[in-house]
């Protein structure tokens, strides 16, 4: 007999952990939207301005601001892939989970990885990563914005300088930022920037918005082939190594969302329509106006956390505005109490990875849920929880804290 299942019903949650967040319901309209062809002209012109939002996000004037299908590590594998010919130098800043998730991917494209760490809840000083620039010549220079294993932001404004005086290109993942922290492309010479839209961008995962400059399209282009089935008269393939991945190939894609649209994949429809509405909401709300809210909120997080008496996890000078660490304290089973806010409460925060598991709780607080409202809610189920777990933290204290800053901000 077939195995029949009930229609689904998610309960609501309120996600307040590092991402996925809940996506503004707006996102989740545009996703309800009919579905047209990939060919449609209507469909293209979404296409279209859907590079047009991008660009404003990204603050860039790159032509090639589009989107991968796929999870935010789509993006990633599409830079990292397109970029990176087999041999060359590759060097990353490990901080945290995704600097380690830089140097995997980097090395299953062929590179000569060269990692340099420092402890986790730390940042690069740049002379540190111009030091290592000199030792090693890499030919790209890729690193994490912020990292949410650790919830801290890796400074980028000097980054782009020390690559092209070492004729190299700079990479950033931005996964965790975009749209919640300033990334401006153009001024701090990002040769090619991903993210995603779980976070920030109050979306549901599935799309990686991407934007690269004409550097990092002239180097691509290099490599470009077409696929057998559909290649034109005349076809010539570039000179540089074939690309390993199909579906990641950046010319490929490049020729797909030109006014040419050369045939590559389908593209997801309805996660076209939930990115382009993600970037409309952002912009309508006014960038700059963004970046505030998120930092407004993530003083209230850190007064709110401090006045419970708990310690927070990290270098706080260069914290993301849009996820907070606190210390577990001994004594406390920190997964317990990430049980008990989810089910007594139906509110999701998270621990973390590797070495910091088991030792730090991490709430988000981002795009959608990046609210008064949604804070002070957070806090007061994690004092609730916190105290039958044996922790009592001053009552109502982390509440007042944040709310003060809220009404002094």
């Amino acid at each position: 007999m077939p195995e029949i299942f009930e229609a689904l019903d998610p309960p609501s949650r309120l996600l307040m952990g590092p991402g996925p967040i809940n996506a503004d319901p707006r996102v989740l309209r545009a996703m309800a939207m009919p579905l047209l062809g990939q060919f449609d002209p209507m469909f293209t012109g979404y296409m279209n301005e859907t590079m047009a939002l991008l660009r404003q996000l990204y603050q860039t004037e790159n032509h090639w601001s589009f989107l991968i299908n796929g999870t935010a590590r789509a993006g990633i594998e599409a830079v990292l892939t397109s970029i990176i010919s087999p041999g060359e130098g590759v060097l990353v800043p490990v901080a945290g989970r995704f600097g380690e998730l830089m140097c995997e991917i980097a090395e299953r494209c062929g590179a000569k990885v060269h990692a340099i760490e420092t402890d986790w809840g730390g940042v690069f000083e740049p002379d540190r990563i111009e030091d290592a620039m000199k030792r090693f010549k890499p030919r790209l220079l890729a690193t994490v914005h912020g990292d949410t294993s650790t919830t801290m932001a890796q400074p980028l404004d000097d980054l782009g300088e020390i690559c092209r005086r070492h004729d190299a290109l700079l990479y950033v993942d931005a996964t965790a930022t975009l749209g919640g922290m300033t990334v401006p492309v153009d001024d701090w010479g990002l040769d090619a920037v991903s993210g995603g839209l779980q976070k920030c961008l109050s979306g549901p995962p599935g799309s990686s918005p991407i934007t690269f400059n004409d550097r990092v399209a002239e180097l691509v282009g290099r490599r470009k082939h077409i696929e057998r089935g559909i290649r034109p008269d005349g076809y010539d393939p570039g000179e540089g190594a074939l690309i390993q991945s199909n579906y990641f190939d950046l010319p490929m894609l490049m020729d797909y969302w030109s006014e040419s649209r050369l045939n590559h994949h389908t593209e997801s429809t309805s996660m076209l329509y939930a990115a382009r509405e993600c970037v409309r909401i952002v912009l309508n709300d006014g960038l700059e106006e963004r970046f505030v809210r998120h930092e407004v909120t993530s003083r209230a997080m850190i007064a709110g956390v401090r006045a419970m008496g708990l310690e927070l996890f990290g270098d706080i000078s260069h914290k993301m505005h849009n996820i907070t660490g606190i210390m577990i304290p001994d004594g406390v089973d920190g997964d317990a109490v990430i049980r008990d806010m989810l089910q007594n409460f139906a509110i999701e925060i998270g621990t973390s990875f590797g070495p910091l598991k088991g030792r730090i709780w991490r709430i988000g607080a981002m795009g959608y849920n990046c609210r008064k409202d949604a804070v002070l809610t957070t806090l007061a189920a994690f004092e609730a929880t916190l105290r039958p777990r044996g922790y009592a933290a001053p009552p109502g204290a982390g509440v007042d804290a944040a709310l003060n800053v809220y009404n002094t901000a």
